[in-house]
């Protein structure tokens, strides 16, 4: 059985999970920064997936990543107005993220498609996903991707659905969306929760220590007065602070931000695994204990 959102909230198991996968995305960041804060927006990052989407269901009839039909869609969904889709589009065009496609089916109207090192960065990004899961249940997700690379083409336009019809995705919270609607404010919000060490749930703030403001503008490619204005805007609403403990400056986050941020991260996992048990491990995944037994971890 797919693992449920909700008992991922309240997991602690989920939690060690969740951290290592916001250390995971600030190394992939740290990676391919250029790549990275492209996308290090939560609606950039809703039209990449939304755009990838479009691109592999070409195969039926009247689809396809055209244009026109990603600005109606990002429209109709909700992530951006016509010109900012628009202007999207042709910034993947000259950052060559996308290009057009070769052999178009009809002449008159050329598909776009994207290109291989964009590809590349999605599929690394399930695949971390996928190994997350599997830290939870000992499954065999990440390798069943890896063994046969064109599911990811199957996989990720029922994701990318998913994730752009669940509200709980989209709008978890006032302090995520406050970061992850900036730009590379996902990213510093992935390092701040990575720096938790010692997580109460019935702790009303949790202390994560001292941070380099310097280091996180440098390492996220984040300005100076853009990173404060984020913080400061997240003090006003009492999501963070600090503390002044021996001499130190010690940053602390609110139980309802992380409670946000895991939320968000809940969702998105089931929304993933799901995908993955109906497309990919049907008949493997019925008969196998292990992956009931998330649910008996306390």
């Amino acid at each position: 059985m797919p693992v449920v959102a909700s008992d991922l909230v309240s997991n602690s198991v989920f939690f060690a999970a969740m951290q290592e996968n916001a250390r995971q995305m600030t190394a992939q960041f740290a990676e391919n920064p250029r790549l990275s804060s492209i996308f290090a927006s939560q609606q950039r990052w809703l039209m990449g997936q939304l755009g990838l989407s479009l691109h592999y269901r070409c195969a039926d009839p009247g689809k396809g990543l055209y244009a026109g039909r990603f600005v109606a869609n990002a429209v109709e969904y909700g992530i951006a107005s016509r010109n900012t889709a628009g202007a999207f589009v042709k910034e993947m065009l000259a950052y060559r993220f996308a290009r057009a496609a070769d052999n178009p089916p009809d002449h008159r109207m050329r598909p776009l498609e994207p290109t291989d090192v964009a590809v590349q960065s999605v599929v690394k990004w399930l695949c971390t996903h996928l190994a997350i899961l599997d830290m939870l249940d000992s499954g065999k997700r990440a390798v069943a991707l890896a063994e046969n690379p064109a599911l990811f083409a199957r996989l990720q336009p029922v994701i990318a659905q998913g994730i752009l019809e669940n509200h709980a995705v989209r709008n978890p919270g006032e302090t995520f969306n406050l970061f992850t609607w900036a730009n590379s404010g996902g990213v510093v919000m992935d390092c701040l929760i990575a720096l938790i060490r010692d997580f109460d749930p019935d702790a009303p703030r949790i202390r994560i220590g001292p941070i380099s403001s310097a280091e996180i503008c440098q390492r996220y490619r984040i300005s100076k007065t853009h990173l404060k204005r984020l913080m400061d805007k997240a003090a006003e609403m009492g999501s963070l602070g600090h503390d002044t403990a021996a001499g130190k400056n010690m940053l602390w986050l609110s139980q309802g931000f992380v409670r946000e941020y895991r939320t968000y991260q809940a969702e998105k996992f089931a929304i993933i695994d799901a995908a993955f048990h109906a497309l990919a491990a049907p008949e493997e995944t019925a008969d196998n204990p292990a992956v009931n037994r998330l649910s008996a971890v306390p």
